[in-house]
């Protein structure tokens, strides 16, 4: 069988000449519309109306969104959310929140860990709630427990001796913490 290489430098350089042309020509896009009674378009015509658009469009809201447009490196962006934890799940959030933290760190697959990470933000989403609802919360941390457990016991391949210790602990905070 043949060894693929891929060119890396040949399509970053062909990505940037693609990018030259697109700035030469910006997108364009002619809309039609029926204008309301009495209202009249540029120059007293009720004519298309062209919108020429050189960046990102966003329909609708956009609460909390963060968006990169024509950097040329890396870009890291952060947000910060402080919401008040409902009284009595202070150690759910804690034990959550210290076990979110670790999961990058202990060799989930990349999809198990993108589930962790939901259920753990399910969870501490839960926990803000004016009345949270127990049986998310449990089903929450289950998934948690459940996803830890294979790391836990030795079961997963490649898991280290502390990442074993990490996920043990982790199940055993989940497992103390109040769900009301």
């Amino acid at each position: 069988m043949a060894k693929v290489t891929i060119n890396k430098q040949g399509i970053a350089r062909m990505m940037r000449e693609m990018q030259r042309e697109f700035d030469k020509h910006p997108i364009q896009v002619t809309t039609v519309a029926d204008a309301p009674t009495g209202l009249r378009g540029v120059e007293g015509t009720t004519g298309p109306t062209t919108i020429t658009y050189n960046g990102p469009v966003i329909h609708g809201g956009a609460a909390g969104a963060q968006l990169a447009w024509n950097n040329t490196g890396t870009v890291n962006q952060q947000q910060t959310r402080n919401e008040q934890i409902t009284p009595g799940f202070e150690a759910l959030a804690q034990a959550v929140v210290s076990t979110r933290q670790g999961l990058s760190a202990v060799g989930l697959s990349e999809q198990d860990l993108q589930d962790a990470e939901a259920a753990a933000d399910e969870v501490l989403t839960e926990v803000t709630q004016e009345t949270p609802d127990p049986s998310r919360l449990r089903r929450g941390v289950a998934a948690l427990k459940g996803l830890l457990a294979p790391i836990a016991t030795g079961l997963a391949t490649g898991a280290g001796a502390g990442a074993q210790a990490w996920a043990q602990t982790a199940i055993e905070q989940l497992g103390n913490a109040a769900i009301g």
